[in-house]
């Protein structure tokens, strides 16, 4: 069994994240991944928070085990989502699109680990003088909004500027990308794509079918002249966003195409002018299966691979 820090801190059997996924991390994905020693972690999105509310409780009613809830900073939610973690005890609580800095005091007073996410070694110092508990370090390879350095030269540099744990995202499907992350000092993963390719997952079996037919060019980024990248798989819509963008047209023109195109995909299964929110990570995932299945895949691979790493010194 691989045991970290990252387990001892969070009360969980393995060290690996379910990334927090607006419409896609639904309580039913995340009962699943903790249930499988992982933490599950319900993406908040723009979503209201009576709808969050009723997800907290529903991952309560399913597992007695810890589990997360990821708040998007742009939220206009954001105070109300808080204040709801604190009522309800969410255990962990991860952050996206900004600092949490300004939340994390209440939180910790009220006994929830924070764990943001975050694309820099600046503001993971940041963070950590803040009293952050970890940090989810996300690598341009995620699906969704993303940063701009990779994971491979990301992770290290985050490991040698804070003390606190260190959880690697983006790019990882399996056991070598878990093994890989423990290599470069991370004390856990963090995985969106392979979840959304579970068969608890609640997302359309279209998007599912698009990841799982998906290659290494698969994905492309859009909305870099707006300042809020994306990663998503190659469509119509995609294209189309991009052509908005080559021809100049406004800020609020891009956003307003962009709106509500993730639902599309992820609930009504559209394919077309859906955004197919994924990660590079897309051309590793070929099949739907359990958490569990994917979770215990996931560690037995890595400690396959860890345990033949002593072979190739002579």
């Amino acid at each position: 069994m691989i045991n970290t820090v990252l387990c001892k801190l969070l009360g969980i059997e393995h060290p690996i994240l379910q990334g927090g996924m607006a419409w896609v991390s639904t309580a039913e994905l995340v009962v699943a991944v903790s249930e499988a020693g992982g933490l599950g972690i319900i993406g908040a999105g723009n979503a209201p928070p009576d709808f969050i509310r009723e997800q907290v409780r529903q991952a309560k009613a399913g597992t007695d085990k810890p589990f997360g809830l990821n708040i998007a900073l742009f939220s206009p939610f954001v105070d109300a989502l808080v204040d709801l973690c604190i009522e309800e005890q969410v255990p962990v609580v991860a952050t996206g699109a900004g600092s949490p800095a300004p939340y994390i005091p209440a939180l910790k007073n009220a006994g929830i680990k924070v764990v943001p996410v975050i694309s820099s070694v600046a503001l993971a110092k940041r963070l950590e003088r803040a009293g952050a508990d970890a940090v989810v370090a996300e690598g341009m390879e995620s699906g969704g909004h993303i940063g701009d350095v990779g994971t491979l030269p990301l992770i290290p540099q985050v490991v040698d500027a804070v003390s606190i744990p260190v959880v690697a995202a983006g790019g990882i499907a399996d056991g070598r990308g878990l093994a890989a992350a423990l290599a470069l000092g991370a004390a856990g993963i963090q995985m969106g794509t392979r979840f959304i390719c579970a068969t608890e997952c609640t997302a359309h079996a279209n998007y599912k079918e698009k990841i799982c037919r998906a290659g290494d060019r698969a994905t492309v980024t859009t909305g870099h002249s707006v300042g809020h990248p994306v990663r998503a798989i190659r469509n119509p819509m995609v294209r189309e966003f991009a052509r908005l963008e080559r021809d100049g047209v406004s800020e609020e023109q891009i956003l307003e195409f962009g709106t509500g195109t993730l639902k599309l995909a992820v609930v009504g299964g559209d394919t077309v002018k859906g955004s197919l929110m994924a990660g590079q990570s897309s051309g590793l995932v070929s099949d739907v299966a359990s958490s569990r299945v994917i979770v215990e895949r996931i560690v037995s691979e890595a400690e396959a691979v860890l345990k033949s790493m002593p072979g190739l010194i002579r």
